[in-house]
């Protein structure tokens, strides 16, 4: 047992503690389960298939977005959004190797 509890928390944790808990919900994890490959899509189209509201869906975006899990663009007057696949298997790596190496 480490008994340095109050050790600081390694960098790439900090985000990756953003990601799990932007990924902990049931509804964001649908709304990333909506997107195809290498897909773009518009906070309207994701709307038009999730049971939530607009504004709703629009929250559950805004976090995906501030924990990196969505990237934005802005093209005209719509916005579309993809995953950063590159952020989630960084993190998603951090977690399975402190598992290999720890647990």
């Amino acid at each position: 047992m480490h008994k340095n509890y109050m050790r600081s928390i390694p960098k790439e944790w900090r985000a990756m503690a953003k990601v799990l808990t932007a990924l902990g919900d049931e509804h964001r994890q649908r709304i990333m389960l909506t997107f195809e490959k290498g897909e773009r899509l518009t906070v309207g189209r994701i709307a038009e298939v999730s049971t939530l509201s607009r504004p709703a869906v629009s929250h559950h975006l805004k976090i995906l977005r501030a924990a990196g899990v969505l990237e934005a663009e802005k093209i005209g007057k719509e916005v579309h959004l993809r995953v950063n696949r590159q952020l989630l298997e960084e993190s998603l790596a951090n977690v399975l190797g402190y598992v290999r190496d720890n647990a």
